[in-house]
């Protein structure tokens, strides 16, 4: 184990998201011996041990501690009959009733407001203190996150998770620029240093998931708006360009006027515009085209400037050397010189 369950234990204890959610759980006839604190406690021990995200998985962790650890946590309980080992169908139980409480109405896809809350609140209580004022700044992007499910057959939507949907991400053939995967879009606010400003760590501050049919940027705005309503201002935000690619509506206009800084950087594999340009897409609806990059914090993802001494660009062809015949010589380009 990584963690310590300690420190997994504080972390949800200073969230203040168990008793919440507890509150949210229907009172049964019979005594349920899973609390969500430790269902929470389970979860992340199975995180914490790089295991699959397996509702199997979170027994076995509990299961797996010390005699006095399962006492306090409740895993084991005095019954009639003698000590008690909590089985899987008590941890499904639970697990069901959380989830049930924690979901949308009408599932769509996206995450409901309560559930993105208590999320926002377990990243926010793993920040240390003494990083928790050390940076505004922000790295966002998101990824591809397949599901346990298989996919439906062919012209039908029926199987085990129905709110995930097909999506593109990056191919990993040569060549292949995209392919299809069904599952959903995580998206993740990372705390980075900023400019001129020393070095934090670069600790996720806010996550959210959305199945692959709506758009993650807008999945991810009102997540990262709610920030200064919880005491955390807003400063620059780092996003490539998949980001800027949207309606000012969408991304843009919120942002800044929750007091964010927007950075727009290029992807890696993007050429730089040849020359500026209006596309309704701009969340400016200004010149997209960047002005010459200069080295910056962000260097892992900034493009180098070329050295002082580059000579200047040439035409891609080699100049031919002079023909005898004059007829026959090619057209002088500015960079061809003759003897």
């Amino acid at each position: 184990m990584s963690i310590p369950l300690a420190a997994l234990q504080e972390i949800t204890g200073n969230s203040g998201i168990a008793p919440r959610v507890e509150a949210m759980l229907p009172i049964g006839v019979r005594h349920r011996q899973l609390r969500v604190s430790t269902l929470l406690a389970g979860m992340m021990l199975t995180q914490a041990d790089h295991r699959p995200a397996h509702l199997t998985r979170v027994r076995g962790a509990l299961i797996a501690l010390p005699p006095a650890g399962q006492a306090r946590l409740g895993v084991t309980e005095d019954w009639k009959a003698g000590p008690h080992l909590l089985t899987y169908r008590q941890t499904e139980r639970t697990f069901g009733l959380v989830t049930g409480a924690l979901a949308r109405d009408v599932p769509d896809g996206t995450p409901s407001e309560i559930l993105a809350r208590i999320c926002g609140d377990l990243l926010e209580a793993s920040i240390p203190g003494e990083y928790k004022q050390a940076s505004r700044a922000l790295a966002v992007d998101w990824t591809d996150v397949e599901t346990f499910s298989r996919p439906p057959p062919h012209g039908t939507s029926d199987c085990a998770d129905p709110e995930a949907s097909w999506g593109h991400r990056s191919g990993g053939g040569p060549g292949q620029d995209s392919e299809l995967f069904f599952g959903y879009y995580a998206s993740a606010a990372t705390m980075m240093r900023e400019e001129h400003s020393p070095a934090v760590p670069e600790l996720a501050r806010r996550m959210t998931v959305c199945s692959c049919h709506a758009d993650p940027a807008r999945a991810l705005v009102p997540v990262l708006t709610q920030m200064p309503g919880h005491g955390i201002p807003l400063g620059d935000i780092l996003a490539d360009s998949g980001y800027a690619h949207r309606d000012a509506e969408a991304w843009a206009i919120p942002l800044r006027q929750a007091g964010a800084q927007l950075i727009q950087d290029l992807h890696p594999s993007a050429a730089d515009p040849a020359a500026p340009t209006k596309a309704p897409s701009s969340p400016t609806a200004t010149c997209t085209a960047p002005s010459p990059p200069a080295p910056c914090w962000n260097s892992a993802r900034s493009h180098a400037m070329p050295p002082p001494d580059r000579p200047p660009d040439t035409t891609p062809r080699q100049p031919r050397p002079p023909a005898t015949s004059s007829a026959g010589s090619p057209a002088t380009t500015a960079t061809a010189t003759t003897g």
